[in-house]
């Protein structure tokens, strides 16, 4: 692995990465209940027209983000 982390919203479309830690606070709890817990696996799988929402795949699941929430989700890519 390259350790370098980004942000979720950097993620190239379908590419495969592992969740490192998350930014702001506030969203922690509800991230980690909506299954995004540090060391799953997560990608980004659509995008909506204008770029906001976009769904990620996370824990065997769709799930829909605000590209503000998914700002603060470091990710690392996997090889």
């Amino acid at each position: 692995m390259n350790n370098k982390l980004i942000k979720l919203t950097q993620l190239p479309f379908k590419q495969r990465a592992i969740i490192k830690s998350f930014g702001e606070t506030e969203l922690y709890v509800k991230l980690l209940e909506m299954g995004c817990i540090p060391e799953e696996e997560i990608s980004v799988e659509l995008t909506a027209p204008f770029g906001d929402p976009i769904a990620i795949n996370v824990a065997g699941y769709q799930l829909s983000l605000r590209k503000a929430e998914a700002d603060n989700i470091m990710v690392e890519i996997m090889e």
